[in-house]
C-alpha cells in the first residue's frame, strides 16, 4: 500500500518513488506532453527534476507530488505546489502546477488533483496565496486554473521561454486563502 499525502475520489498524491523514474522519463520525452515547455527532457534531466522535487518536499513538506490513479495504482504524472524564485514581479511565490501523461488527459484528473492541492495549500501548509503560470498557448491549463477558482492577474516573461518564438509570455493566475 502506497502512502498518499493527499487523496481525492480517484487519485492519490505522494512523494516520488524510484519506480516513477521510467514512466516519468517517457512522459517528459513526449512532445505532446511537453508542447508548452521549451523542450522535452532527457532521461538525466528528468531524474534530476525528480531529485529536486524530492528535496523540495524534504524542505517544505510539499512539492509537485507524484499522482497515481487509486483504482490501478498507475502513475500518471504530477500535481502540486512548488516555490518559485526566478526573477519577476510575481516571484518569489508558491506555484501550483500539474503535468499528466497523454493517456490521462480529458478525464478531469488535473482539475481533481489541483483542487486537492489548493485545499492543502491553505489548510495544511497555511499559505496566504498560490499563483500559477503557463504559456499563453496552454489553453487547457488555463481552463484548470479557472476551474479551481484562480483569477487572471497578469502576464510575465518567464526566463525559460525568453527567446522561444512559439510563446509570447506566460499568463499568471492567483488564488488567495479565503477566496
Amino acid at each position: 500500500m502506497r502512502a498518499y499525502l493527499l487523496k481525492t475520489e480517484r487519485l492519490g498524491l505522494r512523494n516520488w518513488l524510484p519506480s516513477d523514474e521510467l514512466p516519468f522519463i517517457e512522459m517528459c520525452q513526449d512532445e505532446a506532453v511537453m508542447e508548452h515547455f521549451p523542450k522535452t527532457l532527457s532521461a538525466e534531466e528528468t531524474i534530476d527534476l525528480i531529485h529536486r522535487l524530492k528535496t523540495h518536499f524534504d524542505t517544505f513538506g510539499y512539492t509537485y507530488f507524484a499522482v497515481d490513479v487509486l483504482e490501478s495504482s498507475e502513475f500518471i504524472g504530477f500535481a502540486g505546489l512548488k516555490n518559485q524564485d526566478w526573477e519577476s514581479d510575481f516571484t518569489p511565490c508558491v506555484d501550483i502546477g500539474w503535468r499528466l501523461k497523454r493517456a490521462a488527459w480529458g478525464k478531469g484528473y488535473a482539475t481533481e488533483a489541483a483542487k486537492a492541492c489548493m485545499k492543502a495549500a491553505f489548510s495544511m501548509f497555511n499559505l496566504k496565496e498560490v499563483l500559477s503560470f503557463t504559456t499563453d498557448t496552454n489553453i487547457p491549463s488555463e481552463h484548470v486554473m479557472k476551474k479551481i477558482g484562480m483569477k487572471l492577474i497578469g502576464t510575465v516573461q518567464h526566463p525559460f521561454i525568453l527567446n522561444d518564438p512559439r510563446f509570447k509570455h506566460c499568463v499568471v493566475y492567483k488564488l488567495e486563502n479565503g477566496n
